[in-house]
């Protein structure tokens, strides 16, 4: 059997990595995909996705057994699956703090290991974004925080000042909500070079916006990838990747992609 890769010859750039990532990671939406779906995807693009969120409270809606077994599909490709954070939220409005420390303690028992703690919906203070994190480390979760709202689409250095709160509470990494990153479907440059300047983005996650963000096009979702990775070099750090993209934006990495070998010279 030949173990050749197709066209072995073609020399990818030297600056990409490979798992296990420190940087340049690639974070999948599960937005309840089957199972066959997840092992054939896993087999096909495994080695581009480093992370999976299991997609707002979608966890709700599997049997135990589903979700425990998509968990493992995720774990034997070295993927890093996690519960998004409005699930968090749900809980937090529906049944109030009191639930929290349930809600960590069924998440470990499932198997997982990381949780993302937003206010998407439900609006956090900085000593409730804070303590909150800190009470989800403490019982052995890993701590993914989603920085982002109203205010700091008018004052981006909110960002900056929600990313470090996150960071000193125990958070090991950072996602920045795609829709402070756009405006009119268009990436905010100025916003991104704010936080190049002020933080360590080997530890921030650059959401990419859907269809969920009003006037955003697939065209769009494109054109910022396209840009990020221009700008940031083919090791950015993307979030909200469809999982059928998985393999198109590796090769918007490595410069295979429609932009050409120019995005990934950075």
């Amino acid at each position: 059997m030949d173990t050749r890769a197709p066209f072995d010859f073609v020399t990818l750039p030297a600056a990409r990595s490979s798992k296990p990532r420190r940087n340049g990671r690639t974070m999948m939406i599960d937005d309840g995909l089957p199972l066959g779906h997840t092992a054939d995807l896993m087999a096909m693009a495994g080695d581009y996705v480093d992370l999976a969120k299991i997609k707002t409270g979608t966890a709700r809606l599997y049997t135990r057994e589903n979700l425990q077994a998509k968990l493992a599909l995720y774990r034997q490709s070295q993927v890093r699956s996690f519960l998004g954070g409005q699930f968090h939220e749900y809980i937090l409005a529906t049944q109030g703090e009191a639930a929290l420390p349930r809600f960590y303690d069924e998440a470990l028992s499932l198997g997982f290991e990381t949780i993302e703690i937003s206010d998407n919906v439900v609006p956090l203070t900085a000593p409730q974004r804070v303590a909150q994190i800190r009470a989800a480390v403490a019982t052995g979760l890993t701590v993914f925080g989603e920085v982002g709202s109203k205010e700091t689409l008018n004052d981006p250095s909110l960002l900056v000042d929600q990313a470090r709160d996150c960071f000193d509470a125990g958070a090991e990494l950072v996602l920045v909500e795609a829709a402070e990153l756009v405006e009119n479907g268009k990436l905010r440059a100025g916003t991104i070079e704010l936080l190049m300047r002020q933080l360590d983005m080997t530890r921030v996650m650059i959401e990419l916006p859907g269809p969920w963000i009003a006037e955003v096009r697939s065209c769009d979702i494109e054109s910022m990838k396209k840009t990020l990775i221009s700008v940031l070099g083919p090791d950015v750090n993307l979030a909200n990747v469809a999982a059928s993209t998985l393999i198109d934006t590796e090769a918007a990495r490595v410069g295979l992609g429609t932009a050409g070998p120019g995005t990934s010279s950075h």
